[in-house]
Formats: C-alpha cells, structure tokens, sequence
C-alpha cells in the first residue's frame, strides 16, 4: 500500500524582528492547519504540524526534504500552508510579468518560490505531490507567478484596520523586510537559479490548489480562512468525489471573483494520480 505524509503550516503571526516590527497577525491560519491535519488523519496520512513559532523557514523546508527523503514512487506527500504571502525582486531573471519572486512568510523569513520548487526536484519520480495554500498570490506558488499582482495594503497601520484581513505583507514592510535582508534573500536566489526552467528534472507530480489568482488577495477568517473554509464544505467529510481538477472547480465556483483559487499541475506526467479522489493514498 502506499504511504502518505503530511506537513501541516500555519502562522497566525511572524517573527517582528525580521519583518521590521511588524507580526502579522492574523486570527484562523492555525485553526486551518488543524482542519487540514485532521483531513489528512481521516485519510490515513502520517502527519507533522508546524504552527507559528514552530514554523521557522528551516523547519518548513526541513519538513519536505524528510519527506522528499522517504517517499518512494507512487507515495504521496500532502502539503498545506496557510499565512501571508509575499514577494522579493527576483534577481534571477525568471519573473518577467512582475519581476519578483512570490513567497511563504514563515516566521523567521520568507520561504522564496524558488526554493519551493527546487524542493520539488529532491522527491523520486512517481512520487505524488498535492499542495494547499491559502495564502496571497499564491495561484502558482509552486513555480513562478504567471501574472503581475496588485499591490496589497500599502501599510502595515492600514492593514491592521482590516477585519478579517488579507493574508498579504504590506507594501511598506515588504520593502523594508527586503531591504534590511537582502543578502540573504539574493543569496537564496543565487543558490537555486535557473530552478524555474528545470522542469525536465522534475520527476514527481506536482499537483497545487491555491486560495486564489497570482494576482489576487486571499482573505483571513474567523474561523477558518475564506478558501480553507469553502474547500471543508465542499469537501464534507470525504462525501465529495472525483478528482482534483473537479475539486478545484467546485471550490472556485463558490467563491467570489476577486478571489478565484487555482490549479497549477506541474512535472512528470501521471494521469492515475490527477484522476484520484482527492488525498487518497
């Protein structure tokens, strides 16, 4: 039988000291990391939850090389993130629609795409990938973005005015986070350059569900966020069936326009795997 892993992240606040005094907060990205490991429980995935302070850049991306480690073909990885999204200049010339790299706030840095990607080529072909991510800009978080994004709130003092808030860095801190680390976020980029075009090379299957558009905003919750919340419903409990584009348009059509999750397959083909229920193992 085949053996299913799990990583489960979700921040509700950031590390101030790296985002220039700002924490982030938002109220139901860990209620969301709960759902979904309780998800994966029900479908028989080994689970690991990373919540807030757990969820350092390093345990994030330590978390998928263990798996990456493990997992032999025809295994599955299920990988949900919920938190701010962001963006750094992209310095390795692959972003030509908006010139910067799309990212995970973890709470001690920022997750760059990039890395996200070159992630993806540690996992063995045949190895299945499924990634949830309710998080701002995030349509194709697993590679590059296909679009240019519209500015988030330009403020870190306009952001904290919104109820529920937008899972997005705010303009000024995203500068200034940038600007008072960018050796390493250059250095990211420097070590994993070119990963955007190595597709070839990417043998597993890699299958991403976002809360919505490259160029769109995801919205907190109360609860839960807005996507994760509608993905549960239509979910009900593992009564919904059919397979994972299905899914996505089931989701997307219940939400609204300024926030239309997507569907973004990338690597090896692997028609079994795109045609499966949802999370089956």
């Amino acid at each position: 039988m085949a053996r299913g892993k799990s990583i489960h992240v979700g921040l509700n606040k950031v590390d101030p000291e790296h985002y220039d005094g700002w924490d982030g907060a938002l109220a139901a990205c860990e209620f969301d990391a709960n759902a979904m490991e309780s998800l994966a429980q029900s479908r028989g995935f080994e689970t690991t939850k990373l919540l807030t302070q757990e969820a350092t850049a390093d345990a994030v991306t330590q978390a998928i090389e263990s798996a990456a480690g493990e997992l032999e073909p025809g295994d599955i990885l299920f990988l949900s993130y919920s938190g701010h999204g962001g963006q750094v200049p992209d310095t390795n010339g692959e972003e030509e629609a908006d010139n910067s790299d799309e990212t995970w706030l973890a709470y001690d840095r920022q997750i760059v795409d990039d890395e996200l990607y070159a992630l993806w080529t540690e996992f063995q072909p045949g190895v299945r990938v499924i990634v949830l991510s309710d998080s701002c800009h995030s349509g194709t978080v697993n590679r590059a973005i296909t679009a240019p994004v519209p500015d988030p709130v330009a403020t870190a003092e306009e952001a904290a005015k919104q109820e529920p808030r937008f899972r997005a860095l705010p303009r000024d801190k995203m500068i200034a986070t940038y600007l008072g680390n960018q050796d390493l976020y250059d250095g990211i980029q420097d070590r994993v350059a070119g990963s955007e075009f190595s597709q070839s090379e990417l043998g597993a299957r890699v299958l991403l569900i976002s809360g919505c558009q490259d160029d769109q905003l995801s919205l907190d919750g109360f609860a839960n966020g807005a996507f994760t919340g509608k993905l549960l419903e239509i979910w009900g409990d593992g009564a919904w069936r059919g397979n994972y584009a299905a899914f996505h348009e089931a989701i997307r059509s219940e939400m609204p326009d300024d926030q239309q999750p997507n569907f973004n397959p990338i690597g090896a083909s692997n028609p079994e795997f795109d045609e499966q229920d949802p999370f089956t193992l």
